[in-house]
Order: structure tokens, then C-alpha cells, then sequence
């Protein structure tokens, strides 16, 4: 799901269900915890700003500035799902409150990370490609390559997880399973709640 799918969402069904229940606030600090660990940005983070700083072991203040910026963008954005985490175990005056701050902390989480991809491709990238040269484009290229290989495995691994299921207690001898009991149960009920009527004859044949 990406940022704005998110935002959308997000505020229809808090326009529909005014409170959300701790199922669904913790589904939500999941996806925007997905959304962050693996979005575009941390891929430049982690091996990208690396190789500008490598690169420029004397940066400006220029470069200095751009990064606190992009700093601080990533902590609003980490704040926002601290906010949406608080909430699951928090009790708040009313439903339109935590209504309102929920709200207020997904679409400052959409913001501060759509602001750091428009300063990251019209700022960051440009200086990139002024003091990145050579083979360390397809270094990092084959870091970024990994990074997403990783990312699928780890949720391939985690779709194959199946959830522990109870078995199914063994019938008593004579008695249909629960699957036969369980389709006939609807009928029977029905039945069973008429009183007894003698049967005809060729019913029983």
C-alpha cells in the first residue's frame, strides 16, 4: 500500500467508524511501520548518504543541512507511528479524539516522508551525482538490489508461517464428525422443533 492509498484509507474508515478497536489500531501501526522500514528512503539512507558522505570526507554546510533536514523528516515520520502505537494501549476522553489524533498522526507520517522523497530526488540525488563516480554506482546499485531480495524472502518466510491449528477431537463411535453434524445441524434443528407427528408409511420406506 503506498503513502496516499494509506491516507485515504485511513480517513474513510475513520469517517465511518469513529473509534477504531485495538485490533485495528494495532493493524494500522503495523502498516505504517511496514511502510517506513521498507519504503525507497531507507535503502538511501542506509547506502546511498553513506556514499555521498565517503565521498565528500569534508562536507559543506550545504550537504550538512540537506541531511538534518532529511533527519528530521524521518523522526516527524517515526513520531507519527509512535503516536498510532500509544493509542492501542491508551484510553482517550472520546472516540472523536482519537479520531482527530489519528488523523493528525497519519497524515503527518504521509507528509514528512512524501516531503523527503521530493528533497531527496530535486536535492539529494542531484549531489550524488556530482561526487559519486564510477563503479560506486553499481556498488550501490547491487546494495540496493539486495536489500529488496531480502525484503521478499523475509516475507515469503512469513507468509509460510501457518498459523497453530487445535485438531479436531475424535468422534465417539455411531456419531457422525463435526463436519456431517455440522451441515445437518440446520435441518435437523427445524425438525426437532416440530412436535412429534407420526410419520407415513412411505416416508419411511
Amino acid at each position: 500500500m503506498s503513502l496516499l492509498a494509506l491516507q485515504k484509507y485511513m480517513q474513510v474508515q475513520l469517517r465511518q467508524h469513529s473509534q477504531l478497536s485495538p485490533a485495528q489500531l494495532q493493524t494500522t501501526g503495523d502498516c505504517l511501520n511496514r511502510l517506513y522500514q521498507g519504503g525507497y528512503w531507507r535503502k538511501v539512507e542506509m547506502y546511498l548518504i553513506p556514499a555521498i558522505r565517503q565521498a565528500t570526507p569534508h562536507a559543506d554546510g550545504l550537504l550538512n543541512g540537506l541531511l538534518n533536514e532529511l533527519n528530521g523528516l524521518n523522526h516527524a515520520a517515526l513520531e507519527s507511528i509512535n503516536v498510532v502505537q500509544h493509542s492501542i494501549g491508551s484510553a482517550l476522553d472520546s472516540s472523536e479524539q482519537q479520531a482527530e489524533q489519528l488523523c493528525a498522526a497519519i497524515d503527518t507520517f504521509c507528509a514528512a516522508l512524501l516531503q523527503r522523497l521530493e528533497k531527496e530526488e530535486r536535492e539529494l540525488f542531484t549531489l550524488a551525482r556530482k561526487v559519486i563516480v564510477g563503479e560506486a554506482w553499481f556498488a550501490i546499485a547491487h546494495q540496493f538490489l539486495a536489500h529488496d531480495a531480502r525484503l521478499q524472502e523475509a516475507r515469503r518466510s512469513k507468509a509460510q508461517v501457518l498459523p497453530f491449528v487445535l485438531p479436531l477431537p475424535v468422534p465417539a463411535t455411531g456419531v457422525p464428525d463435526a463436519a456431517a453434524a455440522s451441515m445437518g445441524s440446520a435441518g435437523s434443528t427445524a425438525a426437532d422443533s416440530v412436535p412429534g407427528v407420526p410419520q407415513p408409511l412411505r416416508a419411511r420406506a
